[in-house]
């Protein structure tokens, strides 16, 4: 392969395919729940909980992925992550046989399944994050950032068709040993051609590689015998800045609207509307047709905002306080609304918008601290990951107790909570260098 100047964009288009893959897997579960809750006897309350398994294991792997990738190198944790997430989505074809076999149960089957596969899966933003670190300009952070989220809604948006046209054709079995395979194949391509730092590849050429480093001192930073030693940093320093902590909080309102709509619309169209499985190809695509085009934007937006303004608090918390008051308003609306095509299209509207900072929420953790990318951003998403837990379990005692309108509710409240908390986060203007950032964490 000839060096263009941007093999850079290269090891970005195979992250984002693999991204897009790593939702298409985690969502194809909520298109098979008709098939496995006939099989296992499933009611609302324990359907919510095989949703929800997931997120236990995924909340673990995020907290220990970002670590592991600062430590072993990004290289080392994708491809342990998506080996395993790839062979758990295998099992998950067996999970409920082998939970009736061994504990009398199909549920403890799907939990120690989909437990294991949520762990495995757990490391790939910490881990995004890190490759983006080493791969990427500082100046176009929060851009690359956006290209690597379009994997998110993308992979969510692709999950209806691929799903229901793989269920078409076979059983909801095969469906999970074909996405398996399809990640293990990714595992062989992505391993001959990523390396952990640009100067390790031979298609990195000086060029590209001057431009890449251009102010990310940081990475390596230069030691300067005459100045005293800093201490380095831990990752509790993460818990002294309020910022950070008051960014995950709101990061999290995205994720459990995120989490909602990707584990439930396929269930509420089902039964509230009486729509067929033929049918969710197409209507379980719509909330996340404007969410593709608005995570890339959101990028861009705050990079135009902070060159023109000069300031974060505008391009940064600003963006994401006017997108979550919008969205937790269209999910207020929707359980007033009697048509379907209005419910689609707030909710389309809605997750658009909600979807529209996801890249600045990152931005916010690797302007911080760079040179922590991984660590840090693993503690980001260990926190907002509970939302993956919290949102498919709560929605079925919701819908148990009060109907669907409650998780439109809920969905609406945490939102409104999303946008207080950001309205306290005061984003950095400037890199801080590993060196400085004892000292000025707490001032973030």
């Amino acid at each position: 392969m000839k060096n263009k100047g941007k093999f850079r964009n290269t090891i970005m288009s195979l992250m984002v395919f693999i991204i897009t893959v790593n939702y298409i897997d985690r969502g194809a579960l909520a298109y098979a729940q008709e098939p496995i809750i006939k099989m296992f006897n499933l009611d609302p309350a324990s359907w919510g909980w095989v949703l929800g398994f997931f997120g236990y294991g995924y909340i673990v792997g995020t907290l220990f992925g970002g670590a592991l990738a600062d430590k072993k190198g990004p290289k080392f944790v994708w491809v342990l992550s998506v080996t395993l997430w790839s062979i758990f989505a295998i099992a998950t074809a067996w999970a409920g046989d082998i939970g009736m076999f061994l504990f009398g149960s199909a549920i403890v089957g799907f939990a120690l399944c989909r437990i294991v596969f949520g762990l495995a899966e757990g490391p790939v933003y910490a881990t995004m994050n890190r490759t983006i670190a080493n791969w990427v300009p500082i100046k176009d952070r929060t851009f690359y950032v956006g290209i690597g989220l379009i994997g998110t809604p993308l992979g969510a948006l692709l999950t209806a068709p691929i799903a229901v046209g793989l269920l078409a054709i076979s059983d909801w079995k095969t469906m999970f040993i074909i996405l398996g395979v399809a990640g293990l194949i990714w595992i062989v391509i992505w391993n001959k051609v990523f390396t952990n730092m640009p100067e390790e590849h031979p298609n990195v050429s000086k060029e590209e590689l001057s431009i890449i480093r251009e102010g990310q001192d940081e990475l390596e930073p230069v030691k300067n015998q005459s100045e005293p030693k800093a201490a380095p940093i831990k990752w509790y320093d993460f818990f002294k800045n309020t910022s950070l902590i008051l960014n995950s909080i709101s990061f999290f309102a995205f994720n459990y609207v995120n989490f909602l709509i990707l584990t439930w619309t396929p269930k509420y169209l089902q039964d509230v509307f009486d729509f067929k499985l033929s049918s969710l190809w197409y209507l379980g695509m719509v909330p996340w047709i404007g969410a593709v085009f608005t995570v890339f934007l959101g990028g861009k937006l705050s990079t135009v905002l902070s060159e023109k303004s000069g300031s974060f608090r505008i391009a940064r918390s600003g963006v994401v306080m006017v997108c979550l008051l919008i969205t937790s308003v269209c999910f207020f609306i929707i359980p007033y609304m009697n048509s379907i095509t209005a419910i689609l299209l707030l909710m389309m509207f809605g997750n658009a918008i909600n979807t529209l900072p996801q890249s600045i929420y990152w931005a916010i953790v690797i302007d911080a601290a760079p040179s922590k990318a991984g660590t840090f951003s693993g503690i980001t998403h260990f926190i907002i990951t509970s939302a993956s837990i919290i949102a498919p379990t709560l929605t079925g005692v919701l819908v148990a107790a009060q109907g669907y309108g409650a998780m439109f509710n809920a969905a609406s409240l945490i939102a409104f909570i999303g946008m207080i908390s950001m309205f306290f986060v005061k984003p950095s203007n400037t890199n801080i260098k590993q060196q400085e950032l004892p000292q000025k964490l707490n001032t973030v």
